[in-house]
C-alpha cells in the first residue's frame, strides 16, 4: 500500500513537471524532485532502498562530475545498470529527480545508484541515500559568499561521518581536512594519493587553503606539494601527518590538454592508466574513482577499461570545432581548479588563444576577487589575444593586465555570443576558452544554437 501511494505521488510530480516545461518555464532537472519532496519528505531514502546493489555518492569542491563521469565508466563496462545524476544536479531536488526519472511501479530501472552531491547538501542527502561507499575527494576555497570558511563544511563532513558508521569512506590522503574525516574509525576507510614526486611543485600556491593542523593548530610541514595545499604533509607538535594511502598513482606523465598516464598501484595489483583527460587535476579524480570502484568491489580490469574510455564531461577538457577552430572548454571557477588549467594550457607549446568568462551570478558565487589568486602570471607571456566576456568581463580583463598580458592584447565584449564570435575572428589554431559555471552553461547552450554540441551533458 505504502509503495502504491509513493508511486502515485511520483506522478503528481512528473505532471507537475511536464506542465511547468510545456509553460515555457523549463522546469530544470530538479523541479520535479522538488515537488516530489514536498508531498513525500522522505522520498530519496524510500526510492534508494530499491536499489538492490545499494549507491555510491562523491563529494568534493573540484572534479564531482568529472569522477562521476570516471565511475560510471568503471562500473557500467561491469555490467552495472546506474540511476546516476548525469546532468549535475546534485542538490537534493536533483537527487530526487534521479531517482524519481528510474522510478517503475515498485521499484527502478537501475541495480546502483550513483550520485555526485553538492558539498553543502551532503549532510542532508546521505542519511537518506545511506550509500554503500561515501568519495570525499577534496575541499578547496569556493564560492565564500555562499558557503563560508572551509572549516564550515569540513565540520559538517565530520559530524555526517560519524551517522553512516556502515558506509566505506573513500577519502583523499592528500587533502589535509579531507584525510582527517577518516581518523576515529578503525577501519572502513579506503586512502589514495599520488606517491610521484616528480610532478610536485617547489613550494605550496599563495591560494593554498587547508595549511594548519586540526588538532593543535600548528601550520603543517609540506614535504612534497602537489595541487593547491594537497601533498605529503606532517604536523610536527601533534604528529598528525598523512596517512598511508592503498590506492596510488606513480610515473605520472602529463601531455598537456591532450590527457596524462600514470601506473595505478591498488590492494588487487597495479596496471597501467592512460587517460584521455588532461593535468594533474585529472589524474586525482581517476584515482578517487579507480579507490571507489574498488571499493564497491571493481576488479582492476574493469577499473582500467573504465578510466580508458572515459570522455569529458561538458566544459571540462571537452573540443568541439566551431567555425572551423578547435576550440576546448576548460571550466575555471576557483583557484585551485583555475590554477590547473593554467598550468596545463603552459605545458601546450606555442601561444595561446583565450575566451575568458566571468561571471558573478548565484551559482558561481557574488564574489570574483578569487580570480587574483589565481595564477595567470604563468601563462601571461604565451597569450596572443585574451577575448574577455561575461557579467564581470573587465575585472577578468584586468586581472589579465595585471599577470603581464600585453593590454594590446585583451579585447572586452558584450555579450556570450559576440564574444566567442570575436574570440573566434581571425585567430590562430585553437582556442581555449575558460567559463566560470553559469557561463559554461550559456556556452553549451550557444553551442547547440550553433549546432557543434549535443542537447544533452556528456
Amino acid at each position: 500500500m505504502a509503495g502504491r501511494a509513493l508511486d502515485a505521488k511520483i506522478a503528481v510530480a512528473r505532471a507537475a513537471g511536464a506542465v511547468s516545461r510545456r509553460a515555457g518555464r523549463g522546469g530544470g532537472t530538479s523541479l520535479p524532485g522538488k515537488v516530489l519532496m514536498r508531498l513525500q519528505p522522505d522520498a530519496i531514502g524510500r526510492l534508494a532502498a530499491r536499489l538492490p546493489h545499494g549507491s555510491a555518492v562523491i563529494s568534493a569542491t573540484n572534479g564531482k562530475t568529472t569522477t562521476a563521469a570516471m565511475v560510471a565508466s568503471i562500473l557500467e563496462h561491469g555490467g552495472a545498470r546506474l540511476v546516476h545524476n548525469r546532468a549535475g544536479a546534485n542538490m537534493a531536488g536533483g537527487i530526487a529527480a534521479t531517482l524519481m526519472g528510474a522510478a517503475t511501479r515498485g521499484g527502478l530501472d537501475g541495480d546502483t545508484g550513483l550520485f555526485e552531491v553538492d558539498e553543502f547538501w551532503l549532510d542532508r542527502v546521505v542519511p537518506q541515500l545511506r550509500p554503500r561507499a561515501l568519495l570525499l575527494a577534496n575541499l578547496f576555497r569556493d564560492q565564500l559568499d555562499r558557503y563560508g570558511e572551509l572549516d564550515t563544511i569540513a565540520d559538517r563532513w565530520a559530524t555526517l561521518v560519524t551517522t553512516v558508521p556502515d558506509t566505506t569512506l573513500v577519502l583523499n590522503a592528500d587533502d589535509p581536512l579531507v584525510a582527517d574525516l577518516g581518523r576515529p574509525r578503525a577501519d572502513g576507510v579506503t586512502y589514495f594519493g599520488v606517491q610521484d614526486t616528480a610532478v610536485a611543485r617547489d613550494t605550496l600556491q599563495h591560494a593554498s587553503d587547508s595549511t594548519h593542523c586540526r588538532t593543535c593548530g600548528a601550520a603543517y610541514v609540506y614535504d612534497v606539494v602537489f595541487l593547491g595545499h594537497l601533498g605529503h604533509y606532517r604536523c610536527e607538535r601533534c604528529g598528525a601527518a598523512r596517512p598511508a594511502p592503498t590506492v596510488t598513482a606513480h610515473d605520472v606523465v602529463l601531455r598537456g590538454v591532450r590527457g596524462a598516464s600514470f601506473r595505478l598501484v591498488t590492494p588487487e595489483g597495479e596496471a597501467s592508466v592512460a587517460l584521455p583527460l588532461p593535468g594533474l587535476y585529472n589524474v586525482y579524480n581517476a584515482l578517487a574513482a579507480a579507490a571507489l570502484a574498488g571499493a564497491l568491489g571493481a576488479p582492476l580490469a574493469d577499473v582500467v577499461a573504465g578510466l580508458e574510455a572515459v570522455g569529458a564531461a561538458f566544459g571540462r577538457a571537452e573540443t568541439v570545432t566551431i567555425a572551423g577552430r578547435e576550440t576546448t572548454l576548460m571550466l575555471v571557477k576557483n583557484p585551485a581548479g583555475a590554477n590547473e588549467v593554467l598550468h596545463t594550457l603552459a605545458l601546450e607549446d606555442g601561444e595561446h588563444d583565450l575566451f575568458a568568462v566571468l561571471n558573478d551570478n548565484t551559482a558561481d558565487g557574488r564574489d570574483v576577487s578569487w580570480i587574483w589568486d589565481a595564477d595567470f602570471e604563468v601563462l601571461a607571456p604565451r597569450v596572443r589575444r585574451a577575448t574577455c566576456s561575461g557579467t564581470r568581463a573587465p575585472e577578468m580583463a584586468l586581472r589579465l593586465k595585471y599577470a603581464g598580458v600585453p593590454t594590446d592584447r585583451i579585447t572586452v565584449v558584450d555579450g556570450l555570443a559576440a564574444g566567442l564570435d570575436a574570440a573566434l575572428d581571425g585567430g590562430e589554431g585553437r582556442l581555449f576558452a575558460l567559463p566560470t559555471y553559469t557561463a559554461m552553461l550559456a556556452l553549451r547552450e550557444e553551442l547547440v544554437r550553433r549546432g557543434v554540441a549535443g542537447s544533452s551533458f556528456g
